[in-house]
């Protein structure tokens, strides 16, 4: 298609992991285990808090969308990716690059905005417990997540419809294993300023946004439990925050390396193997951090496994 003397992209290029081809089979095998791992970890939470009804709490069900979201995040990325691995085609049309990106950023907002309602859930429980029940009701809680999700597609939609409507001319191998948005507006052909500013403000206002309502909620957190008399109490209210605060850690930890990586010299490879600690390792933690990091859900999970795969010891 010819527009202006100069040919229009109608497809996209992966580079991905072809850059380390003696290292492709490994990590294959590597990243298949991760996300069955992923898979598996959300499900069994999922599975857990169903049928356990002491978990039928908000705290709980934050959990469940959270872990719904990195499902579908997860699915969003690695089937794909695992494909590429095995071919030597790593082609991608245009409208499917342009859902591609969609997906994983709309679910990386989603995942911010659910963490947010967890951390104000956990504020409301240790600042306001006498007005636990009545603040975080069924229908509270309900319109907190689908508000979370709406705002995360609204933003995706916002983000992906502003970088596919630039100009790509050419070249078109994007220099990553998937279609993220920072190597794709490098693609982009005349001036693309404007649209890269907007997109940026965008996306850190959302996540930073996010993070400085999680850091005010953990605040006053902070002040309430400082206020217990008793350290037993103290790291009683404290223990119920603990897996939250890991998570948002490691969820804003590993994606401030998008935006760090900006600033460093340029290296393809380097921005690929980056690109697994937020794309493949945040989800493959999130279950397992909740898991190990929560007793209570974790005494649970116990429960649930010894009841599906050793049934004649309970």
């Amino acid at each position: 298609m010819l527009h202006s003397n100069h040919t229009t992209v109608s497809e996209f290029i992966l580079i991905g992991f072809s850059t380390f081809p003696r290292l492709q089979l490994m990590f294959f095998v590597l990243f298949l285990l991760m996300y069955l791992f992923t898979l598996l970890g959300n499900l069994l939470i999922l599975q857990t808090i169903w049928s356990e009804r002491n978990l039928h709490t908000p705290m709980y069900f934050f959990l469940c969308a959270l872990s719904v979201s990195e499902i579908f995040y997860t699915f969003a990325i690695i089937p794909r990716l695992l494909t590429d691995l095995l071919s030597t085609q790593h082609v991608i049309s245009f409208l499917g690059c342009a859902n591609q990106a969609h997906e994983p950023t709309r679910l990386y907002l989603v995942d911010s905005f659910l963490l947010t309602v967890m951390g104000y859930d956990r504020y409301v429980a240790i600042c306001y417990p006498l007005r636990y029940n009545v603040l975080m009701s069924p229908q509270g809680c309900t319109w907190l997540v689908a508000s979370s999700w709406f705002a995360g597609i609204i933003i995706g939609l916002v983000v992906t419809l502003a970088i596919f409507h630039l100009n790509f001319c050419g070249p078109n191998e994007i220099h990553h294993f998937t279609c993220h948005v920072p190597p794709l507006v490098k693609l982009a052909c005349g001036d693309i300023w404007g649209v890269a500013t907007g997109v940026g403000i965008v996306c850190i206002t959302a996540l930073l946004g996010c993070f400085l309502l999680i850091l005010t909620s953990y605040a006053f957190i902070v002040a309430t439990i400082l206020r217990i008399p008793s350290a037993e109490g103290r790291q009683k209210a404290f223990s119920t925050c603990a897996s939250h605060l890991t998570v948002v850690v490691v969820h804003y930890g590993f994606a401030s390396v998008i935006y760090l990586k900006s600033k460093a010299p340029e290296s393809f490879e380097g921005d690929t193997l980056m690109g697994i600690t937020y794309t493949i390792l945040t989800p493959f933690l999130s279950p397992i951090i909740f898991s190990l990091r929560n007793k209570e859900l974790k005494n649970a999970i116990n429960k649930v496994f010894l009841r599906i795969f050793f049934p004649q010891k309970l």
